[in-house]
């Protein structure tokens, strides 16, 4: 009898070991805080003043025209009215590769990442991205040709960095 109670320990402490390495992998639910916008780097980064600190944030699930692209003014001036000076939500969904928080943007009503990609002035970016609210606004802004979406030719920032 006690060689099959031997047997099962070492076989419990696997599963335990197991169990608790599966937990540590799971992502933590987002947390949201709020802050004061103290910059637009671009039209998809800003700047949020959290606790006296200022945090850099990466708008998530979608991309903007860089700065040297068609549309990428206009989609830092469309946040920058939109939000600079505001008191926003940040929903943290961690640190992307540069160690900027990730993050979706709500100012009153407003969710930023949407409207962004409803005016067609943001892709969503489906590589990191499978958000259908999202998804859904592109394809209306598509349909109606709004901003970038005038150009058949415009091309997402991923595409061109990719090939320079």
């Amino acid at each position: 009898m006690k060689s099959k109670v031997w047997f099962a320990v070492p076989a419990l402490v696997l599963l335990a070991l197991v169990s608790c390495q599966a937990n540590s992998e799971t992502k933590p639910a987002p947390t949201v805080f709020t802050g004061k916008v103290v910059g637009i780097t671009d039209g998809d980064t800003v700047k949020v003043l959290r606790d006296n600190q200022t945090v850099k944030v990466r708008l998530s699930g979608i991309d903007t025209p860089e700065m040297d692209q068609p549309f990428g003014k206009q989609s830092k001036r469309f946040v920058s009215k939109l939000i600079f000076g505001k008191t926003v939500d940040v929903k943290d969904l961690g640190l992307d590769r540069y160690k900027r928080t990730l993050g979706y943007i709500t100012e009153g009503s407003t969710e930023v990442n949407e409207a962004l990609v409803a005016v067609g002035l943001a892709w969503h970016y489906v590589k990191y991205s499978d958000d259908q609210k999202l998804a859904e606004a592109e394809k209306k802004a598509r349909a109606a040709k709004r901003g970038l979406w005038a150009d058949p030719e415009s091309i997402p920032p991923w595409i061109v960095a990719s090939t320079q």
